[in-house]
């Protein structure tokens, strides 16, 4: 510290500061909600976290100076603790090409546009022609709109929030048989969760889909200004702890069944959350499997991140993951191939 200069003690001090709010961001999906609402908002900002010591890593660097080595370090406490929020290309297996898998989708589709939030009249067809394209085996809708149902009549069986419930709209369609079907009910939430069970391969599996509570924010800077800091500081604690009062009742289900799970849908927050972590606990996710690049399924104040999700028991083998980039809906659609394990 004292062969540096008056400036660079100050961009120390900062790089100091940025390290200690890291450290409690590692922290945070470890420890319940409740217990630290207002600190779990960090987990939607621990990519740009991660940027910020990239330049103070670079900064030292080109200085010679071993200060590099604050930064470095909770990088490496990053990764290996929480994950990556890029991945570098990752081969799909050639198991994609063999009958008996099972290829999911998980799209928020906003309603189709119902209400134009996107200028385009034809955007709501061409969801529809891209999924078609695709061509998965489940597609779990959150946000659907029952207007388009008889949009995916070539799908044989079919699930959704049940009438009268005042929830959004969640529809799992199947090309395997239903068996069972049944609404989660977030309380006092218009958000829901849904599960069926489909015979796959002589087996029963479980297929999730769910919607977790909504920030309600429109994620662009110019809104956002006109928030008053309290308030939406405010919101977005009472959405924490409702998140993690959902995530706490889908764990419970999930724990009550002995059949083979998958889970997709949107969970409106980040793989750094407690809420991600309380719901995924030894499941596998799609993106780390088999994912690259960014993962993107959403964009928050331009930076893409990631609070879609599939996730499948360990006796699941993760073929291919698949993440697309044409802006149809507010979130980006994700699509995996996964194969049943027969020894499992």
């Amino acid at each position: 510290m004292k062969k540096l200069s008056l400036f660079n003690k100050v961009i120390f001090f900062l790089n100091s500061f940025f390290v200690l709010v890291t450290l409690v961001s590692v922290v945070v999906p470890f420890v319940p909600v409740t217990n630290m609402p207002t600190l779990s908002i960090l987990s939607l900002v621990v990519p740009v976290l991660i940027l910020i010591h990239a330049f103070f890593i670079v900064y030292w660097l080109l200085r010679r100076k071993k200060q590099f080595l604050l930064s470095a370090l909770i990088v490496i406490l990053w990764y290996f603790t929480l994950g990556p929020f890029y991945q570098f290309s990752n081969i799909g297996s050639e198991k994609n090409l063999k009958k008996g898998n099972l290829s999911m989708m998980s799209f928020n589709v906003r309603s189709f546009n119902k209400y134009g939030w996107i200028a385009n009249s034809e955007l709501d067809n061409e969801i529809i022609s891209l999924v078609k394209q695709s061509n998965p085996d489940i597609i779990c809708f959150q946000e659907f709109s029952i207007i388009k149902i008889k949009e995916f009549d070539d799908y044989d069986y079919s699930f959704k929030t049940p009438d009268g419930t005042n929830k959004s709209f969640q529809t799992i369609f199947s090309k395997f048989p239903i068996i069972k079907g049944e609404s989660l009910n977030f309380p006092n939430s218009i958000n829901n969760g849904i599960f069926v069970d489909i015979l796959f391969q002589q087996d029963t599996v479980r297929v999730y889909n769910i919607h977790l509570q909504s920030f309600s924010i429109v994620p662009e800077i110019n809104t956002i200004k006109t928030e008053e800091s309290s308030k939406l500081f405010a919101k977005s604690r009472r959405v924490m702890l409702k998140q993690y009062e959902q995530a706490n009742l889908i764990r419970e289900n999930m724990e009550q069944t002995h059949h083979k799970k998958i889970l997709a849908g949107d969970f409106n927050n980040t793989q750094y959350s407690n809420v991600y972590r309380k719901i995924k606990g030894d499941m596998q996710d799609s993106y780390f499997k088999k994912g690259k690049g960014f993962g993107r399924t959403y964009n928050l104040l331009g930076f893409p991140i990631r609070i879609d999700y599939i996730l499948a028991d360990p006796e699941f083998e993760i073929l291919s993951h698949q993440n697309f980039n044409e802006k149809l809906s507010d979130h980006y659609p994700v699509m995996a191939t996964l194969r049943l394990n027969s020894n499992q």
